[in-house]
Formats: structure tokens, C-alpha cells, sequence
């Protein structure tokens, strides 16, 4: 088994062991079982980042073995630069979400920290997969642990919340399903994706397979209009879930646009790209203002990730370097301050149990520390230079810029809109005296909180001082990603 292969199956395995303990007397040991797996499944990554050959575009930590031969479906994982930032992403915020639960969850707690760990070894095989059979199956088997989570953990409407996760990604993947097997017999009968690349399809071909392959990954960015899944299910899933939700499996849609839609279909993804362009655009201007509304403040971090996803995919489709890398650095960067901000928003519903802003104001007079936190957090969001939130976004508003003025005109307006909504929750929840006696009673975080925050903070500062380790990575593979695009693959 390769490092690769450890770093899938390592947390499922774990994740497994839990859920054979029982229910709740054990629950201080499941804690640190899953604590320990989760840091060893991110330790397992390190060396991924280590090893990797810059340079390239080649396939790295390749490993493939024969699964069902009779349709020559092999288990066949490896990495790129399109890739390998969010193989470590999904196992550094595992660690980070088995952290956050540690005291708030006191029912099921094996179960819980069992399908997170699950939960994340699938996520890494959706990244790594380069099968087409094995992509599908983990990214549908993703759905169930999520659904699980949302559907026993979350809030009041709960079940209403996970039923229309469910559905609506469940319905986009169907269409998923057709267009691989169509492109399984138009490769000769193989599930490779890195053969699919260089299969040769007529114009009509490639318009379908590029909205089947849209039905699924819309969905999943999420896209507007198929967006309105989002908010709802942030509002019930608990903060754990929402977290993962956000800085993860967000960006499986967004990944399998770089990997299926750009090098299997690139003259229908040069076609439509103004769909997608027009598309990026509503979602990060008009769901920005929608964002401004919000009196919820888990709906108003859910409304700016589909504000900040519409960025990226902005960026994959203006097809020059600066926006598709761009557009990379923001998904990395979403990982990080997204999944913060959630997990400041659970600081105060455990605290409070409300997420509604009205319910708070003043916070920094009795929660200092954790105010401090927050401010670094949002100012992220707003896309403050020097954190990770100014990267990405600045890349893809130069490249769009590059591309034609107007369209970076329109990217831009998100900064604004994103300074506007953000700012105005913080100052309504943490400036000003303190709003009511819930938060004059307010403690400030413990040491647990403190690490957990600390180690979002970390990445969110290095990411934006010193962004070149994450860029570097991606160079070749963008590059190549870009080049092969232009060639037009029409027979």
C-alpha cells in the first residue's frame, strides 16, 4: 500500500473501528482515537508534499492494480498539482473538526467522529481517483456520512435539511453516470480518466458530455441558480458538518471541473464558457447583495461561499494562468477561512444558542481573545492583503482583467460587497457595549477553542504572506491543463 492509499483508507479504517465501540461510555476514549487517527491521516500527507516533484505535470504517487476486470475498472489513484493541496486540506481540516467537537458532542460520539473520518479518507479518493468508476463511487459514497451528520447532529429541520442535500446532488451525479459510460465506450472500452483526455469527440459530443458532466458539478460548487440547497442545509448541520461542508466538499465540484469538464470537452468549455463566466458572475454579485440581508449568520457565511465559489469558477474559464491558478488558491484558501468562520459562529451558538445577530453585540468586551480571532478571520473573508482570502481572488480578478476589462470590473465588485456584508456582521456582533446579559455572562475561549482557532489562523496568515509554496506546486499542471485546451480536439 502507497502513501496515497494510506491516506485514503487510514481514516476509513479508524472511522470503522469507532463505530464498533459503544454508544457513550467510551466516549473519552473514542475521542482520543479519533483525534490520534485524524492527526496520523495528515501526517500520512506530509510526505505527499515532500516528495512531490515540481517541474511536472506528470501523474505523482501513481498506484494502480486490477478491481472488476471484466470492465476494465482498476483501483487507480495519484496525484498532480491540480490535486494535491486538497488531499492535505481535507486531512488537516479532519483534525481541526474532530477538535471542535470534542466537548460539544456528547450523543453518538463514535458514530459522529466516526463518519467524519470516514468522511474524509472518501473526500481524498475523490481527488485522487484516476478511474472513472472509482471518482464515481467515492464521490457519491461522500453523500452518505454528510447526509448522516446533517440528518442525526443538526438542528430543528434537520431531516427537511439532509433530504435536499441529498436529492439535489444526488440527481446532478445521475447525469454524471451517463457520460461516463459514454466515454468508457468512446475510449475503447476504458475507465481511465488520463485516456478520456486525449479521446478525440465531435463538437455535439462534447456539448453533451460538458452539461452532463455541469449537471454534477453545479451542483456541488454550488452554482446559481442550483444553490439554494446550501443555505439550508449550513442552517441545521452542525458546526462540524458545516465546516467540512464549506472548505470540502464544496470544492469536489469545482475539482471535477478542472479534471472531466477542461480536458475531456475543452472546445465546448471554450463554446459555453460564457454561460460560465455569466453564471460565476450572478453568483458573485447578485448572491453577494443576498448575503447583505442575512440576520442568520451561518445563512450569511453560506451565501458568501457561494459568492466566493462563483469566483473561482470564474477564474477556470477565462482560461489563462492567472485565472485558473487563481482559481485554485481561492478553493484553498475558501478551505481555510470558510471552515474558521463556521467554527467561529459554533463558539457562539454553544455559548448562546442562537445564530441570529440580533441575539449578540459587544462580544469583544468579555470574549477578547476569541474577538481577535474573528476580526482575522473576517478580515480574510473580505479579502484583507497578506491573508489567504486576497491571493486567490486578486489572481482571478487580474486574469480577468487580462482577459477583458469589464469582466474584471465585475469580479471586483465582490470585494466590496464581500467587505460590506462581513464587516457589518462583525461590527453588529462583537463591536459596541454588549447587547444583552447572555453576553455579559460570555466566557472567553478555552484552550481547546484557542487551538483549534490557532491552527486555521496559521495557514490563513502563511497562505497570504508568503503564497509562493502553494502556487509553485500548480504551475506545471495548470500550464499544461491551459495548453492542452487550446488544441482544438475536433476530429
Amino acid at each position: 500500500m502507497g502513501l496515497l492509499s494510506l491516506a485514503i483508507w487510514l481514516p476509513i479504517a479508524i472511522g470503522a473501528l469507532l463505530l464498533l465501540f459503544s454508544r457513550d461510555e467510551q466516549a473519552r476514549m473514542v475521542r482520543w482515537i479519533a483525534l490520534i487517527g485524524s492527526i496520523l491521516s495528515f501526517v500520512v500527507t506530509i510526505p505527499l508534499y515532500t516528495g512531490f516533484q515540481l517541474g511536472t505535470a506528470a501523474m505523482q504517487f501513481v498506484e494502480k492494480a486490477p478491481w472488476i476486470e471484466r470492465f476494465s475498472i482498476n483501483y487507480h489513484v495519484g496525484v498532480d498539482g491540480l490535486s494535491l493541496w486538497f488531499v492535505m486540506l481535507t486531512a488537516f481540516i479532519t483534525v481541526v473538526v474532530v477538535i471542535s467537537a470534542w466537548e460539544v458532542i456528547t450523543e453518538r460520539v463514535n458514530q459522529y467522529m466516526g463518519a467524519f473520518l470516514i468522511l474524509s479518507g472518501l473526500m481524498i479518493g475523490v481527488f485522487a481517483a484516476l478511474d472513472g468508476i472509482l471518482f464515481y463511487v467515492f464521490f457519491e459514497a461522500t453523500l452518505i456520512p454528510m447526509y448522516l451528520i446533517i440528518g442525526i447532529w443538526g438542528g430543528p429541520n434537520k431531516i427537511y435539511a439532509a433530504f435536499k442535500f441529498f436529492l439535489y446532488t444526488l440527481l446532478g451525479s445521475l447525469l454524471l453516470l451517463v457520460a461516463l459510460v459514454y466515454l468508457y465506450n468512446a475510449a475503447g472500452q476504458s475507465f481511465d480518466i488520463l485516456t478520456w483526455h486525449q479521446v478525440k469527440l465531435s463538437s455535439h459530443a462534447q456539448t453533451l458530455i460538458f452539461f452532463a458532466l455541469f449537471a454534477a458539478f453545479a451542483v456541488k460548487v454550488p452554482m446559481w441558480p442550483v444553490h439554494t440547497w446550501l443555505p439550508d442545509v449550513h442552517v441545521e448541520a452542525p458546526t462540524g458538518g458545516s465546516a467540512v461542508l464549506a472548505a470540502i466538499m464544496l470544492k469536489l465540484g469545482a475539482y471535477g471541473f478542472l479534471r472531466f469538464s477542461m480536458p475531456i470537452a475543452p472546445d465546448a468549455s471554450r463554446e459555453w464558457a460564457w454561460f460560465m463566466i455569466a453564471l460565476s458572475l450572478i453568483a458573485v454579485i447578485y448572491v453577494g447583495l443576498v448575503a447583505l440581508v442575512q440576520k442568520d449568520m451561518k445563512k450569511l457565511v453560506a451565501y458568501s461561499s457561494v459568492a466566493h465559489m462563483g469566483f473561482v469558477t470564474l477564474g477556470f474559464f477565462i482560461f489563462n494562468e492567472l485565472g485558473v491558478a487563481g482559481g485554485i488558491v481561492q478553493m484553498i484558501a475558501h478551505g481555510f477561512v470558510s471552515g474558521a468562520m463556521f467554527l467561529c459562529i459554533g463558539v457562539l451558538y454553544d455559548r448562546v444558542h442562537s445564530r441570529q445577530i440580533a441575539d449578540y453585540g459587544g462580544v469583544v468586551n468579555t470574549m477578547p481573545k476569541f474577538a481577535a480571532f474573528a476580526l482575522l478571520f473576517a478580515m480574510a473573508n473580505c479579502g484583507l492583503p497578506a491573508t489567504a482570502g486576497f491571493v486567490g481572488e486578486w489572481m482571478v480578478i487580474l486574469g480577468a482583467v487580462k482577459a477583458n476589462f469589464w469582466l474584471g470590473l465585475g469580479a471586483a465588485t465582490a470585494l466590496i460587497f464581500g467587505a460590506a456584508y462581513t464587516l457589518w456582521m462583525y461590527k453588529r456582533v462583537y463591536l459596541g457595549d454588549p447587547g444583552n446579559d447572555h453576553v455579559k455572562e460570555l466566557t472567553d475561549i478555552n484552550g481547546r477553542e484557542f487551538l483549534m482557532l490557532a491552527l486555521l489562523a496559521i495557514p490563513v496568515l502563511w497562505m497570504g504572506i508568503d503564497p509562493k509554496p502553494f502556487t509553485d506546486v500548480m504551475d506545471a499542471s495548470v500550464t499544461e491543463l491551459l495548453r492542452h485546451v487550446a488544441i482544438s480536439k475536433l476530429p
